[in-house]
């Protein structure tokens, strides 16, 4: 019964000898802590945009193919819509009819109206005059008088009548040929729309329609660019306020394994993503790809700081974010700087022949 029991305490000590020097101890590094914000995104065109057609219609004419270089203002779709082609013929028969200088005649019927009332006013005051005058020397009665002096009235309210009338006449006229005219501008804008061109000069990366098909406002025709290539990330809001203009942005796509590219931030867009709560920002190649096309799919960091040749520790190392476990396992208090993923710098409260083991709750 003795030799089992000193057997037995001769391997538990066997095995904590061996546990124990199999407890990892390391001492702190001089080297480089880079901080940086993580961000997703793609490659886009340089000013990037969905074609839409404004008005509804087929696709009658495709002008331009996949990948064909385009300049500013080309056609790219022709869209057929026989009711917008009528209106504007209509609207062009309707500013003819209702043109101011085709209806002079209206004008000049109304002026002449107005110039014989004037005339009868006269010739009506003259003899309202002339009776009143024989009524004077007893000459005439009563209902002569009363009757040239109800001329002489009626023709002065006619006169006021024909000049209202010449006025109303020429606003009228004028109101109804700027109409027409607004309305035919307004149908040959809407003519031209029929036609859609490029906005840049770039790239026709992709079409989404075949000839026939129905274009309405709510579907993209293709998609447009400039050669150019730039960046576009999604950053969460948490880190977005350590973004800013200049900082370096280390790129990794799949598209390119193994290899990393260098950028820009180039601008951060001010308005958040409601849905997936996360800011646009845009960033430029500095050295970029030999080829690159539009949506390739990409990973980045964003770099917010970075020091050269300081005293670091592994952060798997770290008790509570500041402290670390001796070599005795007693705990000691350190002041951390800078902090990524991997690597936390030491201020002060260790050196280089400091022996930190990992910390049990990190086993």
């Amino acid at each position: 019964m003795t030799k089992y029991l000193i057997l037995i305490l001769s391997i538990s000590w066997i095995f904590f000898i061996r546990c124990r020097n199999n407890e990892r101890t390391i001492t702190p590094t001089i080297s480089n802590v880079v901080e940086s914000v993580y961000a997703s995104g793609i490659v886009k065109s340089e000013k990037q945009y969905e074609v839409f057609t404004k008005v509804n219609g087929v696709v009658g004419i495709i002008f331009a193919k996949e990948g064909a270089l385009v300049k500013k203002g080309a056609p790219l779709f022709q869209i057929e819509n026989v009711n917008l082609k009528l209106s504007e013929e209509n609207a062009r028969f309707y500013s003819l009819a209702n043109d101011y200088k085709r209806n002079q005649e209206k004008v000049s019927e109304a002026k002449d109206f107005m110039e014989l009332a004037q005339i009868r006013l006269v010739k009506d005051s003259l003899l309202y005059m002339r009776q009143q005058d024989l009524w004077q020397q007893n000459i005439g009665s009563k209902i002569d008088l009363e009757q040239k002096e109800l001329s002489f009235e009626s023709a002065k309210v006619n006169l006021k009548k024909s000049k209202v009338a010449y006025d109303d006449m020429i606003r009228q006229l004028k109101l109804a040929s700027d109409q027409s005219k607004n309305s035919l501008k307004m149908a040959e804008a809407a003519g031209r729309d029929l036609i859609i061109r490029s906005e840049v000069d770039g790239y026709v990366y992709k079409i989404n329609v075949q000839q026939g098909e129905l274009a309405t406002s709510m579907s993209s025709l293709a998609i447009v660019g400039k050669e150019n290539f730039v960046i576009e990330l999604l950053v969460d809001e948490l880190d977005i306020v350590k973004i800013v203009k200049g900082q370096k942005v280390i790129v990794k796509m799949d598209s390119y394994q193994n290899q990393t590219f260098e950028a820009l931030v180039n601008f951060v867009y001010p308005m958040m993503n409601e849905r997936n709560r996360t800011f646009k920002v845009e960033a430029v190649f500095n050295n970029k790809p030999e080829v690159l096309y539009p949506n390739l799919s990409l990973e980045a960091n964003i770099i917010i700081n970075e020091k050269k040749n300081v005293l670091t520790v592994p952060t798997e190392y770290l008790l509570n974010d500041s402290s670390v476990v001796l070599e005795d396992g007693t705990v000691k208090e350190l002041k951390i700087g800078l902090k990524d993923y991997s690597i936390a710098e030491i201020v002060s409260g260790a050196d280089t022949n400091t022996k930190i083991r990992m910390p049990k709750n990190e086993k």
